[in-house]
């Protein structure tokens, strides 16, 4: 839905950078100037910049779907830039010439060199996006707990969340992620939602991803809880929605999970030997796209013992001084992306208590990764796609 009332935004604003694009163009070389190739040029931009919605329009063949769909992806991060350079610029220049009076910068070369230096940084900036979202990084964090019982001095824990798995992470990707968890040789994977990217038929290979998943090692277990994404629902330029009153989780998804060996926790826990106990929630807007009751802290907790060291899954990172009221020792959540791109996570890291990171609140401490893939555009700049590495020392 969010996507259908921006499409008229985008439309103008699509019009707005053709039209400075051809402008630019005509003064670096009467070339462009040719009605053939300013028709060539023109018909290029209208199929990169439709391809959001061609890929969510064309179903079949699926090669063309998927070409469509990465085209699509990789545009609208592009376009965010695009957008933005144009519009800083074009303010720039009017405050300079009109408001300051600089009037010789209103002439041809002032104009192509400002245009190259915008092609250069969009280009320059774009690379780097999408280089950036493959990297994958590892983050460390080492907190101490005390006043809990332990049958070991540490607990090593590995945190993975939204990695989006579909047309912008696919087998390859998942391999990083895998071989990266395996050289940490952790104690327990904790997996806090959005694994798939909406469409199962998204997958590059299942049967190739689950041989990945299955290689993992993780003398505890590996577990999962869903995120908001974990749903079959059309996407269009990264955003859900759907026409059907009655949505049903896609069965493929969870039988993936299965065949993984990574087991799900829906509002569940499960024990770790005599000292742990981890808790997986049901996310908050899965739940209600499905109809389903997700348990409140309290009620999730009501039977737990609070002397035990107490971990909770949940995609996003909400209840969280609830959650420390109800003595829960560590939380681990994604959802955020940290923004994923500049400037947008300025925004989010208002928008949350905690927005990325390690918090403490009370005596519970909160993890928010950034998550190992992304999501809608194919570009991170100014975060990173990550995996946590989580020592938690006992005194």
């Amino acid at each position: 839905m969010i996507a259908i009332l921006l499409s008229p935004i985008y439309i103008l604003t699509n019009f707005y950078i053709g039209w400075r694009i051809f402008q630019w163009m005509n003064a670096c070389h009467h070339i462009f100037q040719n009605p053939f190739l300013r028709i060539l040029l023109l018909f290029l931009y209208l199929i990169i910049a439709t391809a959001p919605l061609t890929g969510f329009l064309i179903k079949k063949p699926r090669l063309l779907h998927r070409i469509l769909k990465n085209i699509g992806n990789y545009f609208l991060g592009i376009f965010c830039y695009l957008l933005v350079t144009l519009v800083f610029l074009d303010l720039a220049r009017l405050v300079l010439i009109f408001g300051i009076h600089l009037k010789f910068l209103d002439n041809r070369m002032v104009f192509i060199l400002t245009g190259a230096f915008a092609a250069f940084f969009i280009i320059t900036i774009s690379a780097y996006g999408i280089y950036q979202s493959k990297r994958l990084q590892i983050t460390s964090y080492q907190i101490t707990v005390t006043g809990k019982p332990h049958t070991k001095d540490s607990l090593k824990i590995v945190l993975l969340a939204d990695l989006h798995l579909g047309y912008n992470s696919g087998t390859i990707h998942a391999m990083k992620i895998v071989q990266a968890i395996n050289r940490l040789h952790p104690d327990l994977i904790c997996i806090a939602g959005d694994i798939f990217d909406n469409e199962y038929e998204a997958l590059d290979s299942p049967g190739n991803l689950i041989t990945v998943f299955q290689s993992l090692k993780a003398p505890c277990g590996i577990y999962a809880c869903w995120g908001n994404h974990d749903i079959e629902e059309p996407i269009l330029a990264g955003f859900t929605f759907s026409n059907r009153k009655n949505i049903t989780a896609d069965p493929r998804m969870e039988e993936f999970l299965q065949k993984s060996r990574i087991r799900l926790l829906e509002d569940q826990k499960t024990y770790l030997g005599d000292s742990f106990c981890l808790i997986g929630r049901k996310d908050e807007e899965r739940t209600k796209k499905l109809k389903e009751k997700r348990l409140s802290p309290e009620e999730l907790l009501s039977e737990t013992d609070k002397k035990m060291f107490l971990i909770l899954m949940d995609h996003q990172p909400k209840d969280l001084q609830t959650l420390s009221t109800c003595g829960i020792d560590l939380h681990l959540s994604g959802h955020t992306h940290d923004g994923q791109m500049f400037p947008v996570n300025l925004i989010t890291r208002l928008s949350w208590k905690n927005s990325y990171g390690h918090l403490e609140i009370g005596n519970m401490h909160s993890i928010v990764t950034s998550g190992a893939g992304v999501w809608g555009p194919g570009i991170r700049v100014g975060t990173r796609s990550e995996i946590c590495s989580i020592t938690v020392h006992f005194n």
